[in-house]
């Protein structure tokens, strides 16, 4: 198991969560995590602002519920797992800031923010229980029942599947 699952995984048992849908806003408000809705270009989703121990999570307000959803969770991933950085900013478009740790894989801290958001918001137990319970005649059909459960885009909940190995690839 990769250590963005069992960051994610703790946290939930931290705050005692066993059932969906998990509220990233309200963990982050739980760790003292100031989340800021507020417009900006449509290719960033979010960022992450550490100071004096102080964290802000910016998000844009202009993208779909589930996706702030997913950006919240995401930060909270940088957050938990790549300690260091002031400034994350989670964008389409690349972004290379020239500094001392820009040698650093922060392709591999995306994947494990995306990681840590997927674990955080459909987590393994839940979302095989969940699809335990449900009774679907297609692929479509699950993937739609347990997006709005776990209050994710049918896109998230698809890859999420997938890699869950509950699926074996996009639903049609």
């Amino acid at each position: 198991m990769a250590k963005a699952d069992i960051v994610a995984r703790a946290l939930l048992r931290e705050f005692r969560i066993d059932e969906p849908p998990v509220d990233p806003f309200e963990l982050a408000r739980e760790l003292d995590v100031l989340v800021v809705p507020q417009r900006m270009d449509d290719d960033v989703s979010g960022m992450l602002l550490r100071k004096d121990g102080s964290c802000v999570v910016g998000v844009n307000e202009t993208h779909s519920r589930e996706r702030q959803r997913f950006t919240v969770a995401h930060e909270l991933g940088h957050l938990r797992l790549h300690e260091g950085r002031p400034l994350i900013l989670d964008t389409d478009a690349r972004v290379n800031y020239r500094n001392s740790l820009s040698s650093m894989a922060t392709d591999r801290e995306e994947i494990d923010a995306n990681r840590f958001a997927a674990a955080l918001l459909a987590p393994e137990e839940m979302v095989r229980r969940a699809a335990q319970r449900i009774s679907f005649r297609t692929t479509d059909d699950l993937v739609r029942v347990l997006a709005k459960q776990f209050v994710l885009s049918e896109m998230a909940m698809t890859y999420r599947l997938m890699n869950l190995g509950i699926v074996s690839g996009p639903a049609h």
